[in-house]
């Protein structure tokens, strides 16, 4: 059994005193070992990053852009062996893998700029003989927490702008899909980032928790479940740590009686059951207009028919298993207890689950209330719920009212309704007629309410700002026997 190590000074470092299985959810065999680190293992990476930053922070930023540029490169020429690994321990499709990486790129491309994102500002002759100018510095170490549901995309979105201006970096990526962070790390190395400026450690809770109080990290990047995220949020900021901490979401898509209902329902479909559902942007609610719900409810039925759930490696294939037997099952139950609560079955995804590997269909449940559980949590799986509203008023009071706040969208030929929701609806990323409103790598990514902790979004401006603190320099040259005491306090007249 071949056993995935850490990556720590640019080697491989075994600590397997504690593994942990890593499957192929398509197959539902066990295709590897993942060694968890000790608290030793998590030292040893610590203390080499700490070591790494004190050249890396003063590094010049042309010899930095050099090797994102480099990385930006080999991530391009290798991105069919990253997806391949991507879907062998996920189950997400290649095609969506390929994607997943294709997004990275763009901020690998977007912190290429550091020299543009890195300028400071000076103000000349603020006082007699005063000047002031301001500059970026690095924070240090960074922990960078990421969820399995996107093994190279997040590692990037931290990573890139991390090491571009300045930090070192202890990735800590999941343990259920954790190759791809290891084959990044090799070739952030071959593109020439000096040792210890990116280290790979792999684990469980235990893990994270011993990043969280470790003196040696200044900052931590997370992507995950809202729980975790409060955790995290709570515990790094109690230790001193810089902390920002994207969570969960329940992300809506309002649909209004002037809509294009063939659009909307390729949206619908597209955006809930693509990776199957394992998105924090995938669309779970679909908010439909009494006037035109039951239509639009019957062209995502007729789209589900066509669906193809099967191995991510099959082009044939629309989307692939989940990522565990466990989580599959759990997925399972939010169906089975809708329908109990009163929630009309439209479709189910139950005909997968005799099959090998971990896999579940596209399930569409209609007459979805609120109170429900299948409406309050987040499932991260093929479930689209369909909640059913008489005016476009209701259906914003009830994404307003929801305690996520990630994504939503809204579908509608009424570009005054599209004005008045983008100002109304407290959602951090909106989209109009776009059912995965990502935002592109500068801007920033990042939502409101639970499905974020801290005050800075992710990647883009607000990332250089979370990895930066900012310092502001007041200088005087005076001229020879000028000088003269003054307890006075300074003004600038």
């Amino acid at each position: 059994m071949t056993t995935i190590d850490h990556f720590i000074d640019h080697t491989a470092v075994s600590d397997a005193a504690r593994t942990s299985p890593v499957f192929n959810p398509a197959t539902g065999e066990i295709i590897a070992e993942v060694g968890l680190a000790s608290d030793a293992t998590i030292n040893q990476a610590v203390t080499s990053a700490r070591v790494a930053a004190a050249t890396w922070s003063t590094s010049s930023l042309s010899s930095r852009t050099q090797i994102l540029f480099a990385f930006r490169h080999l991530l391009a020429t290798h991105s069919d062996e990253l997806a391949a690994l991507i879907t062998r321990e996920h189950g997400k499709t290649i095609a969506d893998a390929r994607g997943e990486i294709a997004r990275g790129l763009e901020n690998v491309e977007y912190a290429c700029g550091l020299a543009d994102h890195l300028k400071g500002e000076f103000s000349p002759q603020v006082s007699d003989g005063v000047d002031v100018h301001s500059f970026r510095s690095a924070v240090g170490v960074v922990a960078a927490i990421t969820p399995f549901n996107f093994p190279a995309m997040v590692p990037l979105w931290m990573i890139a702008n991390a090491v571009a201006t300045g930090n070192c970096v202890v990735l800590k990526p999941s343990e259920r899909d954790p190759s791809t962070a290891v084959r990044l790390a090799e070739l952030w190395a071959q593109a020439g980032l000096p040792a210890g400026v990116l280290n790979v450690v792999h684990g469980d809770a235990s893990a994270v928790n011993a990043l969280l109080v470790h003196p040696g990290i200044d900052a931590v990047s997370f992507v995950g479940s809202t729980p975790v995220a409060q955790h995290i949020y709570r515990e790094g900021t109690l230790a001193g740590k810089r902390v920002q901490a994207l969570g969960g979401a329940k992300n809506h898509m309002l649909v209004l009686p002037d809509a294009d209902l063939d659009l909307a329902a390729d949206a619908a479909v597209s955006a809930g059951y693509g990776a199957a559902g394992e998105r924090c942007m995938a669309i779970s609610v679909v908010v439909a207009v009494d006037a035109i719900a039951d239509e639009l409810v019957s062209k995502i039925a007729e789209r589900i028919d066509r669906l193809t759930v099967g191995n991510g490696a099959d082009a044939t294939s629309d989307f692939g298993p989940l990522i565990t037997e466990a989580h599959r099952d759990r997925v399972a139950g939010y169906v089975t207890r809708a329908e109990a609560a009163g929630a009309t079955v439209v479709r189910s995804g139950e005909r997968e689950i005799s099959r090998p590997g971990f896999y579940y269909g596209a399930a569409l449940l209609d007459g979805v209330s609120p109170e429900m559980e299948c409406y309050r949590d987040e499932i991260f799986g093929p479930v689209l719920c369909v909640v059913r509203v008489a005016t476009y008023d209701e259906g914003v009071a009830l994404i307003n009212a929801n305690p996520f706040g990630n994504g939503v969208a809204l579908f509608t030929r009424d570009g005054n309704a599209a004005r008045h929701f983008s100002r109304h609806v407290t959602v951090g990323m909106i989209g109009v007629n776009v059912s995965i409103p990502v935002p592109v790598a500068s801007y920033s990514f990042g939502g409101w309410k639970d499905s974020l902790f801290g005050h800075a979004h992710m990647y883009g401006p607000e990332g250089i700002t979370f990895f930066t603190r900012n310092k502001v320099v007041t200088s005087r040259w005076p001229a020879p026997t000028t000088s003269q005491l003054n307890l006075g306090f300074p003004t600038t007249r």
